[in-house]
């Protein structure tokens, strides 16, 4: 125990080191609009630093949505959203975190300037999160140079950058994010510090190509416990296999994944029941808050990523799955037909 509290204390000493040298380098790279969140005063800029980042000199607008008034995602998500979306071509076509643009009825973007555009949803993937909107008009804004997130290491700076402002950070882990909501992201990139804005963000390389979109705040950027808050990015890698078909069709193509609507949380390798979307295939099942599911196709499960991996290797959606709860101290048996998640909201997107 005391060898593992030192190795906590260590790691925690050495990412804050790191943070603060964020800080102190790319002090002097951000514009008078900048929202810093590192610590630490800022650095004469040495010769040959780059150029000034600021917000009117990069590729990205702020995007305001409003749904529409029987969206079944504004219990959880509100009927008003902000956030950043990043311009990927010449013809208005701007990526962001896909939630934004959820059962959205009306979209605007915004420059920073203060011009507003109207735009419309393209394309929602739950599988990778993101969303795409297109402006109605040509934006003054030149495209994001489309990085590799694949090659993106450990410790290494970066600008996060919201609709108002850049902050700096540094990759602090690339791992599984398991998401409650019956969502999985093998290769998530973190970064730390937490900064504001972040929903929809940019993550940029010091060369400022495009190296994810920002999806969640997180209390424990560094895995293995840590408390050190940070951002969870979408690897912009994953929309490169798929965009063709986004474009084309408002979804990847394939059969869709099997989806029940249910929220859950593992405890200890035990996968609980935390909500359940009403009018879903896990309300008609029914499974309820609090069910503990222990078993997927008579298989027992070990943990969320395993719940997940099993119900979409079950086959395409409207198949019936199987499941063992434990609920009141016994077993029982539930079956839910489950349904294509976007079936579920609505409007689909079109444009």
């Amino acid at each position: 125990m005391a060898k593992l509290a030192s190795r906590g204390v260590s790691e925690y000493c050495q990412t804050m080191s790191y943070l603060l040298a964020a800080a102190l380098v790319f002090g002097a790279c951000l514009g008078p609009t900048a929202a810093v969140a590192a610590p630490g005063p800022s650095a004469p800029p040495p010769s040959g630093r780059q150029p000034e980042l600021t917000v009117d000199s990069l590729s990205v607008v702020r995007l305001r949505t409003r749904v529409v008034s029987n969206a079944r995602s504004a219990e959880t998500l509100g009927t008003e959203r902000e956030g950043t979306g990043v311009v990927i071509d010449a013809n208005g076509l701007v990526l962001t975190i896909g939630y934004l643009i959820l059962e959205a009825e009306t979209i605007e973007l915004s420059t920073a300037d203060g011009r507003s555009f109207p735009a419309a949803a393209v394309a929602y993937d739950a599988v990778t999160g993101f969303g795409l909107v297109r402006a109605f008009g040509q934006l003054p804004i030149k495209p994001a140079t489309i990085g590799e997130s694949s090659k993106v290491a450990m410790r290494e700076p970066v600008f996060i950058v919201g609709f108002d402002g850049v902050a700096p950070g540094y990759v602090v882990s690339r791992r599984r994010f398991v998401g409650f909501w019956e969502y999985l992201l093998e290769d998530a990139i973190f970064t730390a510090p937490a900064t504001v804005n972040w929903q929809g963000a940019a993550l940029l390389d010091r060369e400022q190509r495009l190296l994810g979109i920002g999806s969640l705040a997180v209390p424990d950027s560094i895995g293995d416990g840590s408390s050190i808050a940070g951002h969870m990015f979408v690897p912009i890698d994953r929309l490169k296999p798929v965009l063709a078909d986004l474009l084309a069709r408002g979804r990847a193509a394939g059969p869709a994944r099997p989806w029940l609507g249910v929220s859950t949380q593992e405890v200890e390798g035990n996968v609980i029941v935390t909500r359940v979307a009403n009018g879903s295939p896990a309300a008609q099942a029914p499974i309820r808050v609090g069910d503990v599911i222990v078993a997927l196709g008579g298989q027992t499960l070990k943990g969320q990523a395993d719940f997940y991996t099993r119900l979409w290797a079950s086959g395409a959606a409207g198949r019936e799955i199987a499941l063992d709860v434990l609920r009141n101290g016994r077993i029982e048996r539930v079956t839910a037909k489950s349904i294509d998640r976007d079936a579920y909201y609505r409007p689909k997107p079109t444009y």
